[in-house]
């Protein structure tokens, strides 16, 4: 593999041929007048510029092809425009118009990174001020505001995603790209990332399996990093936040640079909370949580090629919020001295593209090792409970081709080599094993003129799950003898359609195979988790899945508008239901079986920007969801329907205030009255949010600040996704927060 490597990029560094320049001017549309300091970026090639005092921007050494440029500039409509870069000298002028409502994005998560009117299935997206403004004290709680994406959670620290009723196994969570591999088979085990420094969340909702994966049976989460600093550059930003319920801490530092060819930048945060309050004002016990992180990245821009380096270390410590801590805690601490989740990770991804005419290809290399330790207290029979590593070599390349300017090709493969490792700890909550899993996938896309474009595609996947013969601790300490060799292979398919019906109105169409294979928590758990007592199931198949969505967007200046509707027929539903059996000690015996089920809803959205009020915004939305199983009854872990209501007001220059702005936001809950067999019914609730913020600029130092108060009536509820309702544990109360970000330039 590392021989493959240096040839390929070897090959792809040697072409030498006349510098291709792109030049231009950006102007105001209205008045005519130059606009200087305007970023103007190729999310593609890693490669960005600033409008200087003329509002003249240029680059050199472009390579040739088709490419997509982004223009932006605080108080005006980001500009995204798709160029053909053939010729050594390109003028390309802007006239940027004032913002009103946002316009289409750039999306790389989808099948081929382009606009949204682009894209055959709809993507989400979340961006770092948006998380800010969402006074959430992880990331995870803040991609919960979107709408068709909900958390399961055990209390702040510890939530898991879950997108159109599927979760868990089910989905996707990429760290730049490369699926994160935390053992992800139990809400208990949380994805291991933080917002320090993430630029925007894409958030892919339905199956995405042809492009990504087993896995990504109901979608795709990818985490994307900040962009490189500007050429000549080193700038960078300091953060704090302060949440009151947990009277949490949280600041970063990072600091980034690019002298044109090599780029640079380095991070550090950390954040700590103490147990949170409920709206009783009851404290929920040892839901305290901390965690650090580090992260760097260093990489080169060259003419044909950009490589890319990326190292993140984690460290999470999570109390866990069960009955045998409860007497154990004392209140108002931070530390984590008993029942606690201790994690680490370290993951590694080399990015690497490769640009030569109207062929290119991305190669991205991965290794990551998630490190998980259960502690216990002085009354387990170890304190040390849990001790398991988990390492991963994944790897991802991908090849596209522009045959003509309405016909491209994406031929690819991708896979990863796993292990899993116990220790000295007497708890094996998963055996030893190996994972090895690969690819293969082919998409085409074809656009007919203005009117219409077309994708579809297939993809093979093999994979091989092998548990040597080992000993494994069963009921009651029962001992027996552990071994599993399986093979699991599947064939997979989409078609998607975007209609353009005008300018401003869109329809989108999909139809999408995808599979997960069993995981090794499903085949072979045996024994205690957390509270109750779970065993898996050898005879597990494929879990397939087909799921046809449709869409219809608008947008027009002042109001977007998009309602979608999906149907997923789900041929052998993997879930963990109780039996009738039970073990010595009393504790229910829970086991993973398969039925055919169907999940079925939709979401709606409306932003209105009401002419001539342009500092007034409306935004709402609304999300409906099923899941039943075709035998009779309801699938588990399914969220209450819910509304939401934002009102926002915004000024955007006050003196020395830029942008500020008030909202009010609402959002209704209603009962879970379909409950699965093992879950109760969640009666409804209704939670209202506030939030203020402004730019401030002293001299030339800028300030941001958020003041957000999250249930501001201090509302007592369960959510129907929280594993605490079962213990009588209501989710968090009131909290009022702060946030302060304050950007900083060292070198222009």
């Amino acid at each position: 593999m590392r021989l493959f490597t240096i040839v390929i990029i070897s090959l792809f560094s040697l072409s030498l041929s006349a510098q291709n320049l792109l030049s231009g001017k950006i102007t105001d549309h209205q008045t005519g007048e130059t606009l200087v300091g305007v970023n103007v970026y190729f999310p593609e090639l890693l490669r960005g510029a600033v409008s200087d005092k003329n509002g003249e921007y240029s680059f050199e050494n472009l390579p040739k092809g088709e490419q997509i440029i982004r223009v932006s500039f605080v108080g005006y409509k980001t500009i995204n425009k798709k160029i053909k870069i053939n010729q050594t000298k390109k003028q390309l002028d802007f006239e940027m118009d004032m913002l009103v409502i946002e316009g289409q994005e750039i999306v790389i998560s989808g099948n081929f990174t382009s606009t949204q009117h682009d894209n055959t299935v709809m993507i989400s997206t979340l961006n770092s001020r948006q998380i800010d403004q969402s006074g959430s004290p992880t990331l995870m709680e803040s991609i919960s505001s979107t709408p068709g994406v909900d958390i399961i959670s055990k209390g702040p620290g510890i939530g898991s995603p879950i997108i159109r009723g599927l979760s868990l196994s089910n989905i996707l969570f990429l760290n730049n790209g490369i699926s994160l591999q935390n053992y992800q088979f139990s809400e208990n085990h949380p994805y291991m990332v933080d917002e320090f420094g993430v630029r925007r969340v894409e958030i892919i909702k339905g199956p995405a399996s042809l492009i990504y994966g087993s896995g990504a049976v109901g979608g795709v989460i990818n985490v994307i990093d900040e962009e490189p600093a500007t050429k000549g550059k080193v700038v960078g930003a300091a953060g704090f936040k302060y949440f009151g319920n947990t009277e949490g801490l949280s600041g970063n530092l990072k600091i980034k640079g690019n002298n044109g060819n090599f780029f640079w930048g380095v991070l550090a945060g950390a954040s700590s909370h103490k147990d949170y309050r409920q709206g009783n004002a009851a404290i929920a016990r040892n839901s305290r949580f901390n965690k650090e992180s580090f992260k760097l990245n260093f990489g080169l821009i060259r003419k044909k090629a950009t490589y890319k380096i990326i190292y993140q270390y984690g460290s999470d410590r999570l109390g866990l919020a069960v009955t045998p801590a409860y007497s154990l805690t004392e209140e108002n601490r931070r530390k984590n001295e008993v029942w606690y989740q201790e994690l680490a990770d370290h993951l590694i991804i080399s990015q690497n593209k490769f640009f030569f005419g109207k062929f290119r290809m991305d190669l991205i290399l991965a290794y990551q090792l998630n490190k998980r330790k259960l502690w216990g207290s002085e009354f387990t029979p170890s304190f040390e409970m849990v001790d398991m590593n988990l390492s991963t070599f994944s790897f991802r390349l991908k090849g596209k081709y522009e045959f003509t300017d309405n016909f491209k090709l994406i031929a690819g493969t991708q896979g990863f080599a796993q292990s899993n490792a116990n220790f000295d700890a007497p708890d094996h909550v998963l055996p030893d094993a190996n994972i090895f899993d690969i690819s293969f996938y082919s998409l085409a896309q074809y656009n007919l003129s203005e009117l219409m474009v077309l994708e579809a595609g297939f993809r093979y996947s093999y994979k091989n799950v092998d548990v040597p013969l080992q000993l494994k601790s069963g009921q009651e300490g029962e001992v027996r003898t552990i071994e599993l060799s399986k093979d699991y292979s599947n064939l997979s398919a989409s078609f998607g359609a975007t209609i353009n019906l005008n300018e401003k109105m869109l329809i989108r169409l999909n139809i999408a195979s995808a599979f997960r294979s069993p995981n090794l928590a499903e085949l072979t758990q045996d024994g205690m988790h957390g509270t109750r007592y779970e065993k898996g199931n050898a005879e597990l198949t494929n879990q397939q899945n087909t799921e046809v969505d449709l869409g219809y967007h608008v947008h027009t200046k002042h109001t977007t508008f998009d309602i979608s509707a999906f149907y997923n027929n789900i041929y052998n539903y993997i879930y963990l239901s109780p039996t009738s059996d039970t073990t010595n000690a009393g504790n229910k015996i829970y086991q993973y079986s398969q039925t055919p089920s169907a999940l079925y809803g939709g979401e709606m959205t409306l932003h209105i920007h009401p002419h001539p009020i342009h500092w007034f915004h409306i935004n709402s939305s609304y999300a409906y969801i099923v899941g039943k199983k075709k035998s009779g009854g309801y699938l588990p872990l399914i969220p209450a329907n819910n509304f939401k209501l934002g009102l926002k007001f915004t000024k955007d220059k006050m003196k020395s205030f830029l942008n500020t702005y008030f909202r009010v936001d609402v959002k209704y809950a209603f009962d879970q009255n379909k409950p699965s067999e093992f879950e109760t019914p969640t009666d409804s609730y209704f939670l209202l949010n506030a939030g203020i913020g402004t730019e401030i600029k002293v001299k030339n130092q800028l300030f941001l600040i958020d003041i957000t108060a999250n249930n501001l009536l201090d509302e007592t509820y369960f959510d129907h996704l929280s594993t605490l309702k079962d213990l009588g544990v209501y989710n968090i109360g009131r909290s009022v927060n702060l946030s302060v970000k304050i950007p900083f330039g060292i070198k222009k």
